[in-house]
């Protein structure tokens, strides 16, 4: 029997899957506990995914109330997961010379299947065994060929299903057994994605590794937005600032925040949702004028994208009423008054707390309104 029922059903309250992943259960490898899949989010009572175990030697299969076919699942102790895994993978590729495989670090962009390179979309319809984050969207994992062997490895703030150094193992492993592995990230793997650690832990082992850039999401979320990072007479410099530290780091991350109170800079923080308060209160305690304008963005590039613009002072509680979660990139800097989404907002008197399709449904209509109004300038309006 692949699993005990006791693994199985030890948190069936919060597993569920997402019906629009597209995913077949038979390609999803989980290696902690159910409530930390990938695709598992936490969706209504009636999306809730239901689960049946066989007693002895059948298989293990589920059924979804909206329509995912029943498939076998292959569910793994977090203990003994990594042995399985390589022992399931062997399986499935009897008499294969066992030679070290290849390691690709791919950013899989903000969210947006469209911003993906070509090159990280032809690994996904190669590889033999994918490891993916928690920020890699669903409409992206959809790309992923169906003979692929998923493996979540996702964190989140209170929960990792793995740590750093089991995904380091997982990783070499799989590519010593001779399979083309690849590594889904979020963003881009150099820019806050660990993917320099990933590496260097590769190559100390002689695993051979690529990396393929992805948007990162100041980028590509500045970009759907109409934010330049940089605009002459406006912003000379642009920095990424994280919002996390490790432990004993803190001063460090202090001083870097301080250095960012400048009226020339465009700021911009990853992972800085729960610090956000005392992010703010230091940048203006460091000379910043709270009038600055700002940003927040769930979600960015993707359908289930929110925003919230305020300037810095009014930026903490302005996302606390609109309940942003994570993932949320803050842009604060000059440059975001240049967007239509802040003059939008700065011209009816009230920041905006809406989904991006309302968003570009008043920039449209103002577009479709400037036409009218200068036909021979229809060109510039978009």
């Amino acid at each position: 029997m692949a699993l005990s029922a006791s693994l199985l059903l030890r948190r069936p309250d919060v597993f569920s899957l997402n019906p629009a992943s597209g995913l077949q259960l038979s390609q999803i490898t989980c290696l902690r506990d159910f409530s930390a899949f990938g695709l598992c989010t936490s969706l209504p009572q009636r999306s809730r995914a239901t689960f049946k175990c066989t007693a002895s030697g059948g298989s293990d299969t589920a059924r979804h109330p909206n329509g995912l076919p029943q498939a076998h699942i292959t569910a793994l102790d977090n203990r003994a997961g990594g042995e399985e895994l390589l022992a399931l993978l062997r399986t499935k590729q009897p008499g294969r010379s066992h030679g070290p495989g290849t390691v690709y670090l791919a950013g899989t962009g903000p969210g947006d299947p469209g911003l993906l390179t070509l090159r990280a979309v032809q690994l996904m319809q190669t590889a033999e065994v994918v490891l993916y984050d928690r920020l890699v969207s669903p409409d992206i994992l959809r790309l992923v060929h169906g003979g692929a062997r998923m493996i979540y490895v996702g964190k989140q703030k209170g929960f990792h299903t793995r740590t750093q150094d089991e995904i380091h193992e997982l990783l070499c492993n799989f590519a010593m057994e001779g399979s083309s592995v690849l590594r889904l990230k979020g963003g881009d793997p150099f820019v806050f994605g660990r993917g320099g650690e990933e590496v260097q832990y590769l190559q100390q082992r002689n695993i051979k590794t690529h990396v393929i850039p992805g948007i990162t999401a100041a980028s590509g979320i500045c970009a759907e937005l109409g934010i330049p990072l940089t605009h002459r007479g406006v912003a000379t410099s642009v920095r990424f600032l994280t919002g996390h530290s490790r432990e004993g780091d803190e001063a460090q991350l202090d001083e870097s925040i301080a250095a960012c109170a400048d009226s020339h800079t465009t700021l911009v923080v990853y992972m800085g949702l729960g610090t956000l308060p005392a992010l703010t209160q230091q940048l203006t305690a460091a000379g910043l004028s709270p009038g600055t304008p700002a940003v927040a963005i769930e979600r960015g590039t993707t359908a289930d994208q929110r925003t919230v613009w305020a300037p810095v002072d009014h930026l903490c509680d302005d996302v606390e009423e609109a309940n942003l979660q994570s993932p949320t990139l803050v842009i604060i800097g000059e440059v975001v008054a240049l967007a239509k989404g802040w003059r939008h907002a700065d011209s009816t008197g009230q920041q905006q707390r809406a989904s991006w399709s309302e968003f570009r449904e008043n920039w449209q209509a103002e577009a479709a309104q400037q036409q009218q109004q200068h036909p021979e300038e229809a060109n510039i309006y978009v």
